[in-house]
């Protein structure tokens, strides 16, 4: 379909661009930024006047929860959140029931995505089998069925040496490993962080150390091994030190840090709010305030939702007994630009970590409005404000800890190859 959007204020990280004009598209591709091309007629167009016009976002994290726990939510359920977000892909972790460690299981998820007709979903591959954290998944297999990179999701690797051979042969596969930080026997089963909030509220801790710990180590296996890592979910100010600190040294890492733990801290489990209890935990406001300032200067490189919607069920027992996650698809645009009003960013940097700073981590073609690019777009209204009631969500997660707030920016379409599939 030959499509033109006026009017809209064009944001492009990826080239440079931030003018107020046009975009053309046609069959599904980025066919011309400004000026009509010539003999161009479009089948439709949307005034996109006082809106901003940007490249689909790019979810590096959402649990989709399907296939094997489809009474939390759907592929199709998440999908259709995401695309009423402004998300036009999506990456979904290998913990799913059967664990994503065969092509089997990611060729299952590219068929219902497909079938569902609205964000673009990728999974990441197991890093062990059955994510045991003993041997190693085939990552080349696993790539070979489009799995974007490999992750051990929440599963601990106790064993370094199986954590250096599984870095090895990501290297060699040329495949990312998307790698979350925690020593299992430092985490010691706790629940929240640990500093005067969990003592008072007598919960079971998780130190700061858990995190660094386990960041120290993938450091200097990244460094042996010259594997491409990306570390996911960066909670505290003092691994952002360590992320630097390796970057500096010319390490070729990156990291992503989720919406919740840039607005929220351990103050918020203060009531025993469940829908608080996420993991990595929330932190201090010193972490909150330094992983704002690692975004900001790039040493964090993209922000993702980390999305795991939860049944009711889930959330209703004693804080320590519930299971941990939230639901922040619908709130990660939103979010992000309450980052920009607090001059944390730019609008721009806030773009570039939601769509071309996680494309180039995911290895996507997308995440850009380049000429002959996949017409991923997103259309949002920067100054339309709404309230988060649980009841509305699209997600079949109301596991929110923002429910009752106010948001500033509601996306009117995403298209995804040129193709509307939403629209408000």
């Amino acid at each position: 379909m030959r499509l033109k959007i006026s009017n809209g204020r064009i944001i492009d990280p990826a080239n440079n661009i931030d003018q107020t004009g046009s975009l053309f598209i046609d069959k599904g591709k980025i066919l011309a930024i400004g000026r009509s091309p010539k003999g161009f007629k479009p089948q439709r167009e949307i005034n996109a006047s006082n809106k901003i016009v940007c490249p689909g976002l790019i979810d590096l994290c959402a649990r989709l929860r399907e296939p094997g726990e489809e009474y939390k939510a759907t592929i199709a359920s998440e999908t259709t959140a995401a695309a009423a977000s402004g998300i036009t892909s999506i990456c979904c972790p290998p913990d799913t029931i059967p664990v994503i460690d065969t092509p089997a299981v990611a060729e299952l998820i590219f068929q219902h995505a497909a079938n569902s007709q609205k964000s673009k979903v990728f999974p990441l591959g197991a890093l062990t089998h059955g994510l045991k954290g003993e041997t190693l998944a085939e990552m080349h297999a696993l790539k070979s069925a489009g799995c974007i990179g490999v992750s051990n999701a929440y599963a601990p690797i106790v064993d370094t040496e199986v954590l250096r051979r599984a870095l090895e042969y990501a290297a060699t596969c040329e495949i990312t490993v998307h790698l979350y930080c925690e020593d299992d026997y430092l985490r010691n089963n706790g629940v929240a962080h640990e500093g005067p909030v969990s003592t008072r509220l007598g919960l079971p801790a998780i130190p700061e150390t858990a995190e660094t710990v386990a960041v120290s180590r993938a450091l200097l296996l990244v460094e042996q091994t010259g594997a491409r890592v990306h570390f996911c979910r960066i909670s505290t100010a003092r691994s952002i030190e360590l992320l630097a600190e390796a970057r500096a040294r010319g390490l070729d890492v990156t990291a992503d840090v989720g919406i919740a733990h840039l607005h929220l801290t351990d103050m918020d489990i203060s009531s025993f709010n469940t829908d608080c209890y996420v993991l990595p935990p929330l932190r201090s406001q010193r972490d909150k305030d330094g992983l704002r300032a690692g975004l900001a200067n790039g040493t964090i490189t993209a922000i993702c939702s980390d999305h795991q919607p939860h049944e009711s069920d889930a959330k209703s027992a004693p804080f320590s007994m519930t299971e941990p996650g939230a639901s922040t698809i619908e709130m990660l645009l939103p979010l992000s630009l309450q980052l920009v009003r607090d001059k944390n960013l730019t609008l721009q940097q806030a773009v570039a970590a939601l769509t071309s700073a996680p494309a180039k981590i995911a290895g996507f073609d997308t995440g850009n409005l380049s000429i002959g690019s996949p017409a991923d777009v997103c259309i949002f209204d920067p100054e339309s404000s709404w309230i988060v009631e649980t009841d509305a969500l699209l997600s079949a997660g109301k596991n929110t800890p923002f429910a009752s707030w106010e948001m500033t920016g509601k996306v009117t379409h995403t298209l995804v190859d040129g193709n509307i599939i939403y629209k408000l």
